[in-house]
């Protein structure tokens, strides 16, 4: 089973990359193949080897990826190199060489560019051609020889660029997963701050009134104790949404758990949310924004009242949160855009075409205004459940 599994493992650029070299020896042996049938001498077998090991040796180098970051000069140079290494050796051996012609003609596409590259294919089988009429003239070898140059041209051309896409497209798999894991990362960590911010920032308030009440009010304690209960199994819920990768919040039952929330911190609140049945990605956009907008004013505000209200026409909805007691630093910073949690809520609206105002209203409290689509096209779901 293991030996059947063994090739999967190998990476497949590598064996794009051994499929061209040995596409190019198959070529280069049969060049050998031809000076030996022809009935040459051990010296001139031995030098037209020798020969052919050099050009292989060439025409590796050229077909290399890192041909690409070469400069042009260097191109020009390599090129000319391997012409000289394939023409000399012609006058020697005559039309037997003629096979070395194919390898040249696919380095030349592959070490220039634009029209410069098939003029110098085209040149390099036209003296494919040349040589066949001064060495063997007739027709039907000059066929032969033009034919075997171009076909051999155009197969090495093919194979070194089909390896460098296998290349290509094997990078791209990996940056897709490397993508993949930082948009999950990213995710969990925007989820954890929406859905558990502020959980923990009411189990604290909670807490504190409690410590206050001690010893004072035994009855209020008891429902502050079950609130925290209620609070905490919900932050457990929500822990396992984010591991799911999925969570659907809705408006009205965060707005129900805010007034309990702002009751316990005896801050007045005002709130009107009465929007009915809402698309559930709208829905749980907005709730997450009033969550958010929840966190900040009982994190970085002395707030005594505040007003929530959300209000819809025929295209939109829009969910206002205003409160006293600002910080006017703290303000500065998040009408600025300051806060992860905000850059959040403003990514999750902009997959749903929806938008987000932040900042001071001319009375000196602070307003977070947002309004979304109550029928969101081109959403981006993985914003959304991220």
């Amino acid at each position: 089973m293991k030996d059947c599994e063994l090739p999967s493992k190998i990476p497949a650029p590598r064996i794009a990359g051994c499929t061209v070299i040995f596409a190019s020896f198959c070529y280069s042996l049969i060049t050998v193949t031809n000076v030996v049938i022809t009935g040459a001498d051990a010296g001139r077998s031995a030098g037209a080897s020798l020969c052919v090991c050099v050009v292989l040796a060439v025409q590796v180098v050229n077909s290399s990826p890192q041909v690409r970051r070469w400069r042009v000069s260097r191109r020009v140079g390599a090129l000319g190199i391997q012409a000289l290494l394939v023409y000399a050796p012609a006058v020697w051996l005559g039309a037997v060489w003629g096979g070395m012609l194919g390898c040249l003609a696919g380095s030349v596409p592959l070490l220039l560019h634009g029209r410069a590259a098939w003029i110098g294919f085209g040149v390099v089988n036209a003296s494919a051609l040349a040589l066949a009429f001064v060495v063997h003239p007739g027709a039907f070898f000059t066929m032969y020889m033009m034919q075997s140059t171009m076909l051999t041209g155009l197969v090495a051309h093919g194979l070194t660029r089909l390896s460098r896409l296998v290349g290509e497209a094997y990078a791209s798999r990996d940056e897709l997963a490397r993508t993949a894991v930082r948009r999950e990362r990213l995710r969990f960590a925007r989820d954890l701050h929406d859905l558990l911010g502020y959980s923990l920032s009411s189990i604290t308030l909670r807490a504190e009134l409690i410590h206050r009440l001690a010893g004072i009010d035994a009855d209020r304690i008891r429902t502050e104790i079950a609130e925290v209960l209620t609070v905490s199994r919900q932050a457990l819920v929500d822990v396992r949404l984010v591991a799911g990768g999925y969570h659907h919040m809705s408006l009205a039952e965060e707005a129900d758990e805010v007034a309990s929330t702002l009751s316990a911190a005896n801050v007045c609140a005002e709130i009107d949310v009465n929007c009915g049945r809402l698309h559930p990605l709208v829905d749980t956009v907005l709730a997450a924004a009033l969550r958010e907008g929840v966190t900040n004013m009982l994190r970085h505000s002395k707030m005594r009242t505040c007003g929530i209200s959300a209000a819809e026409d025929r295209q939109f909805i829009t969910l206002t949160v205003v409160n006293d007691g600002v910080v006017a630093l703290r303000a500065r910073q998040f009408s600025h855009g300051g806060g992860n949690g905000l850059d959040n809520i403003r990514a999750r609206l902009d997959a749903i075409g929806g938008q987000m105002e932040a900042g001071l209203c001319e009375d000196g409290r602070f307003q977070l205004l947002v309004q979304a689509p109550l029928r969101p096209e081109g959403w981006d779901r993985r914003v959304i459940r991220g």
